[in-house]
């Protein structure tokens, strides 16, 4: 069984109470297709759980399969440095047929970033190290695709698909 490194910390994106009694992390990658799937059954099982669950994402882009995927990592980390890295997260799984930089740039327009310095922080050293130590946890973690889930410190092999993964929360 493997054990998430490093454990949920300061530095990580979380939705919901620290102290939530299950903890779940996604280690994903927003030109993914079976992660946009998750994306739905991520929302529904926060929806369905409220406080009872937090919601960790890490960026685990697989830049040789998903040519899109590292630019989408950083546009996501130059919106967190400006406070809106749920929304920009939102955006990329609602829109995973447009992540050139073109519509990058429209989203961080749409969210009311500060639309230059979302480009200067996507090219931040701030940025990729961020994506590369999300991508270096997730290595460390025996992550070896996406989507891969982590509940409790522990991974989640389960079927995620569907009411699979709100139903394996439900019975922790």
């Amino acid at each position: 069984m493997s054990h998430l490194q490093p454990e949920i910390g300061a530095g990580d994106h979380r939705q919901g109470p620290a102290d939530a009694p299950l903890q779940l992390v996604e280690y994903g990658d927003y030109q993914c297709s079976y992660c946009g799937e998750a994306y739905p059954a991520i929302k529904a099982a926060q929806q369905a759980l409220g406080d009872k669950l937090a919601f960790v994402f890490r960026n685990f882009p697989l830049p040789d399969v998903h040519p899109q995927a590292q630019g989408a990592a950083l546009a996501a980390e130059a919106a967190a440095q400006q406070g809106k890295f749920w929304e920009m997260h939102n955006a990329l799984y609602e829109h995973q047929n447009q992540l050139d930089d073109q519509h990058l740039e429209g989203f961080a327009q749409r969210l009311g970033l500060d639309v230059e310095r979302f480009k200067r922080d996507m090219q931040s050293q701030a940025a990729a190290d961020k994506v590369e130590a999300d991508f270096e946890s997730g290595i460390r973690s025996g992550v070896n695709g996406t989507p891969s889930f982590f509940v409790n410190g522990q991974k989640f092999d389960g079927n995620w698909q569907g009411q699979g993964l709100l139903e394996f929360l439900q019975q922790q």
